[in-house]
Formats: C-alpha cells, structure tokens, sequence
C-alpha cells in the first residue's frame, strides 16, 4: 500500500478516514479538495487542478483523498489500493451536517450553519443512485487492484487498528 485513494460519498469520512490512515502508515496524504478550491469558494483553473494531480502521482508514495469523477480512472490507473467508504445516504447526510461551522484541514473555508446546501444534500441524497453505479464499474474495470470497501465506519476503524 504506497498509493491510495479513497472515494465515497460526501459526507462519508473520507478526509478524516484519510488522515487516520496517514497516521498509520505515514504516507503523504493530498486532499482534492485543496487543490481545486481556493479560498473564496472559486476553482482553480482546469489546467492548474491537473497539473498539480500530476505531480503528486509521480509521486513514490501518497493517499490522495476525494471523488472528483472527471479524475478518478486516472488515479485507479496510478493507484495501487483502492479504499472505498460505501455508506448509506443518511450516514452521509449525517456527517455532511456535523461538519458546518468547523474548521477542516481538508477545506480551505469554513461551512458556514447558515449557508443553503440543499443542492448537496440533494447529491448526497441521489449519490448511491447517481455515483455508486460508476464508482462499481471503475472498480470492476480495476480489479487488479487492492479494493477495499467498507460499509460501516465501524468496519474501517477495524482495519485503521490492524
């Protein structure tokens, strides 16, 4: 295990999965999410999101954390382990709204109480339906590689304690 990404819906943990398994292995670990938003909530250049996923997958070593459909046949290609946090859409929603108003290594804003997400948490609420179905046909397509998916957070503490 020396590239990893994990994917899953939002709100499914998989930042906070991310950094406990950074923990564990010591790899470098690289949030998408920091490398396509800025701060103001605009996005970087396409150009620039690319370029900078490239050079963290040449890489020798790292976890790189976030969905990011448009990238991720790429980095299944360049990954040798695959960590997919498939939970139901209320744990989702659940951990969508636990996180507003903190402060997120992952993020580079805060997400504010007060701000209308009701658009996300129609994406969150139509992820299994919309996402999973590709996310499942990448992972066929890439049964090569390690796969590791986890239905229940309790289950991927397990594996973060092995």
């Amino acid at each position: 295990m020396k590239k990893v990404i994990i994917i899953g819906c939002p709100g499914s943990g998989k930042s906070t999965f991310a950094r406990k398994l950074q923990s564990v292995t010591g790899l470098p670990l690289h949030h998408l999410d920091l490398i396509y938003w800025k701060s103001d909530r605009t996005i970087v250049p396409r150009e620039e999101f690319l370029e900078k996923l490239h050079q963290i997958m040449a890489q020798e070593q790292w976890i790189i954390d976030g969905n990011y459909a448009s990238t991720m046949e790429m980095r299944m290609q360049a990954c040798d382990t695959v960590i997919f946090l498939d939970y139901p859409p209320e744990l989702c929603l659940a951990g969508a709204q636990e996180r507003k108003g903190k402060v997120r290594p992952d993020l580079p804003w805060v997400e504010s109480n007060d701000l209308d997400d009701s658009e996300f948490m129609k994406y969150i609420r139509k992820f299994h339906e919309l996402n999973r179905p590709t996310i499942l046909s990448l992972l066929e397509k890439y049964s090569d590689k390690e796969i590791i998916i986890f239905h229940s957070r309790e289950d991927a503490e397990i594996f973060l304690q092995k």
